[in-house]
């Protein structure tokens, strides 16, 4: 394992530029020794802003978080980790459950020296979060939980598929083309192993621990977070508040960026952090 102390030498920065320029790709790629691996964080914003950590729902990567940190910059920096096994991460041969996953989060962050960070999280990424507030809180900031899963009140396949089906419609088409390169990295197996770890995650009982401000977002549109589970989530947390988009899917960061964006920064504002500007 590697330790915070070793940071500077362990990661590894690849920018085309050496600033960011307003863009629309991503402004660098950090590759860090850590959890076991090298993972894989894509990066925009200018290095002396504030820092929003993003992590990325069941089979997805950074791919997906694009639209949602070129909302929040220049003022913001967005850094979206890619999990062991998913995007331009290498992961074991076997699927990690939820509290591996977690546990290889806490890892990076502690390597690359963020903590407490801002958390912006969306579906099984939410319970990632939540569980790395049970082993490491001291690395949680301010959260948004962005669509997460699963409701304890449908934990059945037949169910989850029919509601995924039923989200299509509520998402951008231009989605697709994103989660099949990220699904085409992590694999089918591994991205349905992953999904049977979530689906018998309790995330219910784990939510007493996110003591940090918490907003649970979710679109009007998502079934697979409908707004009694949202609302759930957020009295089960010590300090959460609900928000909803009107019109949006499950996918807030890609579908509605700009909306989750103006969201993030009211979070910011709340906790007495540097926000930026709503533009």
């Amino acid at each position: 394992m590697w330790s915070a102390a070793s940071a500077g030498s362990a990661r590894s920065v690849w920018s085309g530029r050496s600033a960011w320029s307003g863009r629309s790709a991503w402004s660098a790629h950090e590759f860090t020794a850590a959890a076991g691996t090298r993972v894989h964080a894509a990066v925009l914003g200018p290095r002396d802003a504030p820092e929003v950590v993003c992590v990325h729902g069941l089979g997805c990567s950074h791919r997906y978080w694009l639209p949602f940190a070129r909302a929040l910059a220049p003022r913001l920096r967005t850094v979206a980790v890619d999990l062991p096994g998913f995007g331009r991460t290498r992961g074991p041969a076997h699927a990690l459950d939820v509290r591996q996953l977690s546990l290889a989060l806490a890892d990076w962050m502690r390597v690359t020296g963020r903590g407490p960070a801002v958390l912006v999280a969306n579906s099984v990424g939410c319970q990632v979060v939540v569980d790395l507030a049970v082993h490491s809180p001291e690395l949680v900031g301010p959260v948004v939980l962005v669509g997460p899963t699963f409701d304890r009140h449908a934990r059945t396949t037949p169910r989850q598929l029919f509601r995924l089906l039923a989200d299509a419609p509520a998402e951008r088409p231009s989605l697709a083309v994103a989660l099949a390169a990220s699904y085409a990295d992590c694999g089918l197996r591994r991205a349905l192993a992953t999904y049977r770890y979530a689906l018998r995650d309790p995330v219910e009982r784990k939510l007493r621990h996110l003591r940090t401000p918490v907003v649970v977002a979710r679109g009007s549109r998502d079934p697979i977070v409908p707004r009694a589970w949202a609302e759930e989530v957020a009295r089960l947390l010590p300090d959460g508040r609900p928000a909803e988009v009107p019109g949006a899917g499950h996918a807030l960061n890609y579908s509605a960026p700009h909306e989750l964006a103006g969201i993030t920064r009211g979070l910011l504002r709340r906790s007495g952090l540097p926000a930026g500007t709503d533009r």
